[in-house]
C-alpha cells in the first residue's frame, strides 16, 4: 500500500481540498477540517465537481486501492481518527454506517496527525474475498476528530450478475395519525432508489390518486425499511381500498393492498342515542299499558262515566 503523503502549505492544493464534498455530511464551518476522495482515485472517471464518493469495482479475489484526503487549515496540530465500515439502513431508511469496523477495509493508518495548514492524502485498500456475493456492499470511510464525525460513502462493487428485485409489504391505514403505512425490502443485490404511487378506491369511485414519485430513502441490497405516506384528509364515509404500486430502475416491481373503513362515529353515536330515547320511551308507555288490571278504568274513562250516570238518573 502506498504510503501517507503531506502536503505542506500550499494554498492551491488546501482550496481544492476544501472544496470537495464530504457525503452524507453537512459543509464545514471555516477553519473546520474537512475529508473527501482524492482526485484522480476509483474505478470510475470523476466529474467535473469531482468525487462525491468512492466508487470501486472489481471481481471476487481482488484488491482495490483508493485515496482518502484530510486537511486541517488551522493553527494547531491535528490528529484524526479513521476506519471503514459496512453500511446499513435505519428503520426509518437513513444511511448509517455499522460501529465496528469492516475487515474488508484496510487503511495505511487508523490514525493519523496532521500539522498546521496541511494536507495529508492515506491510500487505502479494499480487498474482495474470493467468496464474495455480487452485488453492491455499500460502506464508508468515516473520519473523526474533536469530537466531530464525517462519513464519506464508498461505494464498493462485486462484478457478477446483477438483480434488482423488491416488495412492497406491510400496508395498513392509520386512521388516528392521517397515513398510510407501509415497509420496502430489498430483495436484490443492487441499491435501489424506489419511486411511489398510490390510489385508492371507495365505494363511490377513486378516493386519492397519487402519480410515481421518487422516495427520498436509498434502500441497500438486503434491507427493509418502515414507511409513510401522508393522507390528511380521507372519506368522512365510505370504505376503501389502498393500492400502492412500487418500482425502481432495473426492472423491480411489486404491489401491495390494504382495506380500510371511515365511519363518522360521533354522528353515528349521536343518531343512536336518539334513536335509543325513543325506543325507551316507547317501551315504558307500553310496559305501563299492560300493568293495568282488568276491567279497571283511567282517570279520563271514569270521568266520562260518571257524567252519563247523572244523565240518567235526571231523566228517570
Amino acid at each position: 500500500m502506498r504510503p501517507i503523503r503531506l502536503a505542506l502549505p500550499a494554498t492551491a492544493l488546501l482550496l481544492c481540498a476544501l472544496s470537495a464534498p464530504a457525503a452524507r455530511a453537512a459543509p464545514p464551518a471555516s477553519g473546520e477540517w474537512t475529508a473527501a476522495p482524492a482526485s484522480g482515485g476509483g474505478t470510475r472517471a470523476a466529474g467535473a465537481d469531482g468525487r462525491p464518493s468512492f466508487y470501486l469495482e472489481g471481481a471476487p479475489g481482488t484488491v482495490l486501492e483508493d485515496t482518502v484526503s484530510l486537511s486541517n487549515p488551522s493553527d494547531a496540530p491535528l490528529t484524526l481518527g479513521l476506519r471503514g465500515a459496512a453500511a446499513y439502513n435505519t428503520p426509518h431508511g437513513d444511511f448509517a454506517v455499522r460501529e465496528t469496523p469492516d475487515p474488508w477495509i484496510v487503511l495505511a493508518a487508523p490514525e493519523v496527525r496532521i500539522p498546521p495548514h496541511t494536507r495529508a492524502d492515506v491510500p487505502f485498500a479494499v480487498t474482495v474475498p474470493p467468496g464474495a456475493q455480487p452485488g453492491d456492499h455499500p460502506a464508508a470511510l468515516v473520519a473523526s476528530a474533536n469530537g466531530r464525525v464525517v462519513g464519506i460513502r464508498l461505494q464498493l462493487r462485486v462484478s457478477g450478475p446483477m438483480l434488482s428485485a423488491l416488495t412492497v409489504e406491510s400496508v395498513r391505514v392509520d386512521k388516528d395519525h392521517g397515513l398510510i403505512r407501509y415497509a420496502l425490502v430489498n430483495r436484490g443485490n443492487t441499491a435501489l432508489t424506489p419511486r411511489l404511487a398510490v390510489r385508492a378506491e371507495g365505494v363511490f369511485g377513486r378516493v386519492l390518486a397519487r402519480p410515481a414519485r421518487h422516495v427520498p430513502v436509498e434502500l441497500l441490497p438486503g434491507q427493509r425499511v418502515e414507511l409513510t405516506e401522508p393522507w390528511p384528509h380521507p372519506p368522512a364515509l365510505d370504505r376503501v381500498t389502498v393500492r400502492l404500486d412500487v418500482d425502481a430502475d432495473g426492472g423491480a416491481r411489486s404491489t401491495a393492498k390494504a382495506s380500510a373503513a371511515f365511519v363518522p362515529w360521533g354522528a353515528v353515536a349521536g343518531a343512536g342515542c336518539v334513536l335509543l330515547g325513543g325506543a325507551a320511551t316507547a317501551l315504558r308507555l307500553v310496559r305501563r299499558r299492560r300493568r293495568r288490571p282488568a276491567g279497571s278504568a283511567g282517570p279520563g274513562e271514569v270521568a266520562v262515566a260518571e257524567r252519563e250516570l247523572a244523565q240518567t238518573g235526571a231523566r228517570q
